[in-house]
């Protein structure tokens, strides 16, 4: 499921990238920030003792938060 949720987050991400301008920019520096941030979460968690499965979880909140944003009217 992860995987379907995140391939339309990314198809969202490169319609907003293509239309260019100030909203792709932005777009482009919050995706490296929270691909910096997710991998520095991840990494705590697992160290921590965190499950896969709770991984998982975790990265589905940050997709369906994105997916959310992403199709929010402007």
């Amino acid at each position: 499921m992860l995987a379907f949720e995140a391939q339309t987050v990314v198809q969202l991400r490169l319609l907003k990238l293509a239309r260019g301008g100030p909203a792709a920019q932005a777009e482009a520096s919050q995706m490296i920030s929270e691909k910096i941030s997710a991998s520095i979460e991840a990494a705590g968690s697992l160290m921590l003792g965190g499950s896969p499965d709770a991984l998982v979880a975790r990265y589905r909140e940050h997709v369906a938060e994105n997916s959310k944003r992403l199709t929010a009217p402007a």
